[in-house]
């Protein structure tokens, strides 16, 4: 008879919920990618997160300082950013693509992130580097910089000879 007292506890157990499928407000990020790109706007960069199983613009701005305060611990974010790169001689924009997630951030919600990224790079596809970040001291200009550095190739220094 164990068998079926086995069977019962079975049944009686409630079923796992399945996450959602994630989907993007396509318009509106495209919008913002847009945004960033443009020499016409002072946006610098813009922040998409999730809300329930969508993922949204969530803000815009020009500083830095701003950029880093977008993302908590318990979060998953996207961000695109603009930064001026070059010397004296030649000044250029490059483009980074984040990944964020936070520290407390579940197991589950890690897993999804592989197939939401390639969701968001459908939109957000022209960057020169692609960073992901969990903490805080990763946001950090300076390393942004070396990682567009590295991604470029040639570096001419500043045109300055020491004679």
């Amino acid at each position: 008879m164990s068998d079926g007292i086995e069977v019962e506890q079975l049944v009686e157990s409630k079923p796992r919920r399945m996450p959602l499928a994630t989907s993007l407000e396509k318009d509106s990020i495209r919008e913002a990618y847009e945004d960033v790109r443009s020499d016409l706007t002072d946006t610098e960069w813009a922040v998409f997160k999730f809300d329930g199983a969508q993922i949204i613009v969530h803000a815009r701005g020009q500083c830095f300082e701003e950029f880093r305060q977008q993302f908590g611990d318990s979060e998953r974010a996207f961000g695109y950013i603009r930064i001026q790169m070059g010397d004296e001689m030649s000044k250029r924009k490059k483009f980074i693509f984040l990944t964020w997630i936070g520290q407390e951030v579940g197991v589950i919600q890690r897993a999804k992130m592989s197939t939401d990224k390639a969701l968001i790079k459908d939109v957000l596809n022209n960057f020169a580097v692609e960073l992901q970040a969990g903490v805080e001291a990763e946001l950090d200009i300076e390393l942004f910089r070396e990682a567009l550095n590295r991604a470029g190739g040639a570096n001419y220094g500043t045109g300055i000879r020491d004679n």
